[in-house]
């Protein structure tokens, strides 16, 4: 029997399972964890430059947790582009690109692909869990030029 499961996700999750999809999918596009947001303002200021800023919110997605402040931030960074994704006042994840030398277009389409990403990175996590709480064996993965994810997975009933 075979069988195909598109997903659409809805992200609800408590910030340290978001901000772990976070930073897998800011590793896999090029990204490193970034400073405190104090000192990225130090630096750019430092710099003698005044960054573009695009804020964005990551589509279908809603942080619920009592435990995320609305202080709590996490900024990654990559060719002097910083993406910081915070919740907002009504619990939806957003983000704010910033980078000095890129266009509001470059900024938002940077930031499009990394919340995508984040997404795509929580939706895995979360089926990959589920899957072996349920006792499936992931026999092939495969990931596409298009980022996308095939799995093939196997299910014995004894």
């Amino acid at each position: 029997m075979s069988a195909v499961c598109i997903l659409a996700p809805v992200v609800i999750a408590a910030w340290p399972a978001f901000s772990a999809a976070v930073v897998a999918a800011a590793g896999s596009l090029g990204y490193q964890v970034a400073a405190e947001a104090a000192d990225l303002k130090k630096t750019a200021a430092v710099a003698g430059k005044t960054p573009h800023k695009v804020e964005l919110e990551i589509e279908n997605s809603e942080v619920v947790t009592s435990q995320l402040g609305r202080e709590q931030r996490l900024s990654v960074t990559r060719a002097g582009v910083t993406i910081t994704f915070s919740r907002d006042a009504r619990g939806r994840a957003s983000l704010c690109v910033t980078g000095s030398g890129h266009s509001a277009e470059e900024l938002r389409a940077l930031g499009e692909e990394l919340s995508q990403a984040v997404v795509q990175q929580y939706v895995y996590q979360r089926l990959m869990d589920e899957m072996r709480a349920r006792g499936f064996n992931v026999v092939e993965e495969e990931t596409t030029e298009d980022r996308s994810i095939r799995l093939k997975v196997r299910h014995w009933d004894g």
